[in-house]
């Protein structure tokens, strides 16, 4: 059996470590995309902000114990197939609700919901 120089162990550990940690940054990269645009799905539907879409996408994920990306992915899911679990569709109102719509400019005043 050969034996491996000590050097090239090191390197090879080396080149998995790196090879591991670009993994982890491709996952980063996908998950931000796939909540930037949840966000964006917020804001054109709740008529707020980006930082208002960000806080409300964050609270539905708190308040319903599901993780970010996995609130992010059904929203996006809801915004091709107009379907999503009742209690998220819920949270996702009350948010929106609390936290927007912001008022348009010239149009007319907005009907508000009752609090649940």
């Amino acid at each position: 059996m050969r034996r491996v120089p000590s050097e090239s162990r090191g390197e090879t550990d080396r080149i998995a470590e790196l090879q591991r940690e670009v993994g982890q940054l491709k996952d980063a990269v996908a998950s931000h995309a796939v909540v930037d645009q949840a966000i964006g799905v917020i804001v054109g539907l709740g008529r707020m902000t980006p930082d208002g879409g960000w806080t409300v996408l964050k609270e539905v994920s708190q308040h319903t114990n599901i993780k970010l990306r996995s609130v992010a992915e059904l929203i996006l899911l809801w915004g091709r197939s107009g379907r999503m679990p009742e209690g998220i569709r819920a949270e996702l109102e009350d948010a929106v609700d609390r936290h927007g719509p912001t008022q348009i400019p010239g149009a007319p005043p907005l009907e508000r919901r009752p609090p649940r």
